[in-house]
């Protein structure tokens, strides 16, 4: 009994402080936004308990339901993208070709690049101007007068995600690159033997033994794309007349902007319960994979 109270204890003291991490950076913050979220905070000293008015308020609003709709079709196009582009990526660079190290070298510098630079250089392409992108277009004769990107709603919101995709990519190449380069190669030389095509080989082995990391890869893209502030911050900030505001954007305005904390926190509240749920059904997704591999 002594021995088990023992190994209790220094189990206790190793995770002491991953615990003490947990709850000064991640469960403090967190608890202190779910209270302020019912409170009236603003920019003046005191606030009163508003219980949920500041819900009330931003569901009742019809623009908000607008901005939830447009985070998850900006946030699905992405990852989306990101991931057909990635495993396609991971799949080139996984084959045997001449010159494979420098293509995978070529593959980082939109992760190397700093983030703001790299969205700055986007947004002097997407320059109406000067931009690379409708000079390029005129010089072919396809639009006859520049054409300003990014101050039209429906092309600044796909610009977005052109360069959260550019972004993005590489991270997803090279992690699906990893993934792919653990399945042992007896599975390739049996199926091989057995007369199995490339794209049957893939179908059949490639996939099935990447889901896990392609699941994972799919999480983490989805909740930093969920959450995305810089690219449309530093492209556009929300505009032309909201048509890129996603609900990060619009909790920045409404606690930052505004000044109106309270309703901010609540907006936050939202996004971590969209996120709390993405997790669950990755939990969800993982089990049913690894109840089915058992079997």
């Amino acid at each position: 009994m002594t021995g088990t109270r023992s190994a209790s204890l220094f189990a206790l003291a190793l995770l002491a402080p991953a615990l003490i991490y947990i709850l000064i950076i991640v469960a403090y913050p967190l608890f202190d936004t779910v209270v302020l979220s019912f409170t009236n905070a603003a920019l003046r000293p005191t606030y009163d308990f508003v219980g949920w008015a500041n819900y009330q308020r931003i569901f009742g609003a019809g623009n908000f339901t607008e901005v939830i709709l447009r985070t998850f079709i900006w946030t699905f196009f992405s990852v989306a993208t990101k991931m057909l582009i990635g495993t396609l990526g991971a799949t080139l660079l996984n084959a045997a070709i001449p010159g494979q190290t420098l293509f995978r070298i070529l593959t980082m510098p939109p992760w190397i690049v700093p983030m703001a630079i790299g969205i700055f250089m986007w947004g002097w392409m997407y320059n109406g101007q000067f931009g690379m992108i409708s000079g390029l277009l005129q010089n072919f004769g396809i639009i006859s007068k520049p054409w300003p990107i990014l101050a039209q709603g429906s092309s600044a919101f796909w610009a977005t995600i052109v360069t959260d995709v550019w972004i993005g990519v590489p991270m997803v190449t090279i992690y699906l690159l990893a993934a792919m380069q653990s399945i042992p190669k007896d599975l390739y030389e049996a199926a091989w033997t057995d007369g199995a095509g490339r794209f049957y080989r893939f179908r059949r082995i490639t996939l099935p033994l990447m889901m896990p990391a392609m699941l994972t890869m799919s999480l983490l893209s989805l909740i930093a794309t969920f959450n995305s502030f810089d690219i449309i911050w530093i492209l556009t900030q929300g505009g032309p007349s909201g048509s890129t505001t996603t609900m990060i954007i619009d909790t920045y305005k409404t606690a930052m902007g505004s000044r109106k904390y309270g309703e901010g926190a609540a907006r936050a509240v939202v996004i971590c319960i969209f996120v709390s749920i993405f997790c669950i059904v990755y939990f969800r997704a993982v089990r049913k994979l690894s109840q089915g591999e058992a079997k």
